[in-house]
């Protein structure tokens, strides 16, 4: 059995880890709430962005050269024509967030895995130190470092200058199409891996859109949509329009996995705390009884030594 020294400092060592995991706790919270209203503010221009390109797309004559949306849109797999593909993993630079950062890393080892059994060509660009870390030890490929550390606070400047580096891969036809891995913040407890097709651009579907449908941007006196000019023509409005649509986009995944980045350390730290003050507890109670133990055995020396 432990002595009580040894208890002691087994109880003092727990106090200073509750100590740490209680303060990154409430760091953590803090850092989800300015995610979440960084996301809030966001959604509003988001959506009446797509809108209006939606509009812009409704009114369009014909494809538009040198445009992503203008090119045929390619599935996942099963797609001969598609030979080279720039993957863009986004995890976290640092640890202590539970599964986040395994989860991830072993999803983009799947989906790595699987173009290389069907013959594709990866240009592989990880956001996050640990990511990073993880696709630099593929055999075969090689990892495009330059972005590693916009997701660790996303400012929509980095998250613009990704989205053009992409697009240009997109049009210069280096690769044939684009996807993005991240987790999708659901809730403090519950984070979804997420493959998503960022080029070339495909519609959203209601199923595959995480906020509220949009509104029509005008409706006339009998409550329909009220008809549009567009001047300059769809296809200008469209070459303006896109650019800064997928940067949004971009900038909007970044928040998201920065969301739940910090919903998941919170969470981590939350079950860390629980276990510690459940582990201080026992500590607690063995002490006691070694204590008392330890007292029970000197009081029976201090009788038998009388009784001698």
């Amino acid at each position: 059995m432990a002595s009580l020294k040894e208890i002691k400092t087994r109880i003092g060592s727990v106090k200073n880890t509750l100590k740490i995991t209680s303060s990154m706790k409430l760091v953590a919270s803090a850092k989800l709430h300015r995610a979440q209203s960084a996301i809030e503010s966001l959604l509003p221009y988001s959506q009446r962005l797509e809108e209006i390109l939606k509009r812009v797309t409704d009114n369009l004559q014909g494809p538009i050269p040198n445009l992503p949306l203008s090119r045929e849109s390619t599935t996942r797999t099963g797609n001969d024509s598609t030979k080279r593909i720039a993957l863009v993993a986004i995890s976290s630079s640092t640890s202590l967030c539970g599964g986040f950062n395994n989860n991830l890393i072993r999803f983009a080892h799947q989906v790595i895995r699987e173009y290389k059994e069907q013959g594709v060509g990866l240009h592989l660009i990880p956001i996050g130190r640990k990511v990073a870390q993880s696709l630099d030890t593929i055999e075969g490929t090689q990892a495009d470092n330059h972005f590693v550390t916009i997701g660790e606070k996303p400012t929509y400047a980095e998250a613009a200058a990704l989205a053009t580096h992409l697009t240009d891969l997109y049009l210069t036809g280096e690769v044939d199409r684009v996807e993005i891995l991240y987790t999708h913040y659901k809730n403090m407890a519950v984070q979804t891996l997420t493959r998503k097709q960022y080029l070339p651009v495909v519609e959203n579907h209601p199923q595959d859109n995480h906020h509220a449908p949009s509104t029509p941007l005008h409706k006339d006196a009998w409550g329909g949509e009220a008809s549009c000019i567009l001047e300059p023509s769809a296809s200008q409005l469209l070459a303006d329009l896109l650019p800064q649509a997928q940067a949004m986009r971009f900038y909007a995944i970044l928040l998201d996995s920065s969301a739940a980045e910090h919903a998941a350390r919170t969470f981590a730290m939350q079950t860390a705390t629980d276990n510690g003050e459940a582990l201080l507890h026992e500590l607690n109670l063995q002490y006691n009884k070694v204590r008392q133990q330890a007292i029970t055995n000197e009081l029976l020396d201090i009788v038998g030594g009388q009784m001698r």
